[in-house]
């Protein structure tokens, strides 16, 4: 079979490698000249099966609406005439119960651990290198209250058959020595060991050489345009150069869209809506002036809502998400606070660790959902044509996963999870 994958990111790339792994024909689009150089490129790092709690659960609207007026809050929400922020927010209110969190839970659990397998035998068959760290992920918390907000958290996941180990303070600075000096004002932490962390971006790309090197043919520096229907199946997709403006049609069997928060503006025009916002994200690339005093294992922040990552001799400080469209700038007053914000933490846990005079900033649009849960499955429009899209926060934790489902799914068969898979 023949198959257009749309978009090169961790999500689409992942697709293209299992669809050729049985023995399909493959093209990918992408507008950039790389793979993962929007939503995949400098992300938190982390591979968080344990950690992927939804964002909406019962205490959720009281934070959102404390943090309005503050410009470097883990969650941002900016009020505006869009209709789908709307649209987007009231769903997400609906998911803000005890139970709807639970629900929510086990299915990023049950795809979570479905893509760490994958990933494992991925990277056992292609050995490939990204400075990948088994060392597990800690989260920290700098209050009491934090702190037994986190061992609730824990025990969720434990009934959901995740090994989130609660920790004092000194077993928190046993498993990461380098929190010393910060350590006075930890009050606990909680820790699955079997969580790791790599760069996303490396792994993806050296993932889109490999297909290349089986045979898939990259169309860098393409936009999509549009989908073309004829009854219930798509026959072709537009392309356009991005430096000629040149188009061309592309036909095929199949169609996957994989194109993070473009997604649903490309499948709206065939009668297909997806909740999907993008939630722009934040992170800083710092050169580390003493390797040896940094931290190693992966950390999460409770209090800044932020990730921290190892790779090589740089660290990662990625987080928040601010909910105001299509705004990949930088220079906004807010993006420069949230920014800073990142720099200033690390520096507090951290001091005189890493190099702040180039902090390497980036922003990306995180595709999320209401629920956090992506769409992986069958567009309810066209019958050739799939979707895999909506992975927020965790699309390097279900990357792997994900293209193998989807490719699973265009082969007629049921992903070996307990997911509820779209279009079914």
């Amino acid at each position: 079979m023949k198959v257009v994958v749309l978009g090169a990111g961790i999500i689409g790339v992942c697709t293209a490698w299992y669809l050729l792994e049985q023995g399909h024909e493959v093209t990918v689009v992408d507008r950039q000249k790389d793979a993962a150089l929007e939503t995949s490129f400098a992300n938190g790092a982390q591979i968080s099966v344990s950690f992927c709690e939804p964002w909406a659960n019962a205490g959720a609207p009281f934070k959102v609406a404390k943090w309005l007026l503050r410009d470097d809050s883990p969650l941002l929400f900016r009020p505006s005439l869009d209709p789908k922020q709307w649209i987007w927010g009231l769903s997400f209110l609906t998911q803000c119960t005890s139970a709807a969190f639970e629900r929510n839970v086990e299915q990023l659990v049950q795809l979570g651990r479905y893509s760490h397998a994958a990933l494992k035998d991925l990277v056992g068959q292609t050995g490939i290198e990204y400075e990948r760290l088994e060392r597990g992920i800690l989260h920290f918390f700098s209050s009491q209250a934090d702190f037994d907000n986190g061992v609730a958290g824990a025990e969720i996941m434990r009934r959901h058959g995740v090994d989130r180990r609660v920790l004092s303070r000194e077993e928190v600075l046993k498993v990461e020595p380098a929190l010393a000096s910060f350590g006075a004002n930890i009050f606990g932490g909680t820790f699955t060991p079997s969580d790791e962390s790599g760069d996303a971006c490396v792994f993806t790309q050296k993932l889109a050489l490999l297909c290349q090197q089986r045979g898939a043919k990259f169309l860098w520096e393409h936009e999509v345009l549009q989908l073309s229907r004829t009854g219930s199946t798509i026959d072709q997709v537009q392309i356009a150069s991005v430096r000629s403006g040149a188009k061309q049609d592309l036909k095929a069997d199949a169609f996957v869209a994989a194109m993070g928060s473009y997604t649903p503006a490309l499948v709206k025009p065939l009668g297909e809506f997806l909740n999907i916002y993008p939630a722009k994200g934040y992170s800083a690339t710092l050169k580390l002036k003493k390797p040896e005093q940094a931290s190693v294992v992966s950390l999460l922040d409770d209090t800044r809502k932020i990730a921290i990552s190892r790779l090589g001799d740089s660290i990662r400080i990625a987080g928040t998400a601010e909910l105001c469209g299509f705004d990949n700038d930088l220079d906004r007053p807010t993006s420069r606070t949230r920014c800073a914000a990142l720099v200033r933490r690390y520096e507090e846990l951290f001091p005189g660790v890493a190099d702040l005079s180039e902090p390497n900033y980036w922003t990306g649009l995180r595709p999320s959902t209401p629920t956090n849960i992506p769409y992986i499955g069958r567009s309810r429009k066209a019958s050739n044509l799939w979707i895999n899209a909506g992975h927020g926060t965790l699309g390097w934790t279900h990357g792997a996963g994900s293209g193998l489902a989807m490719a699973e799914l265009m082969a007629g068969r049921k992903p070996a999870m307990d997911f509820g898979c779209y279009g079914l």
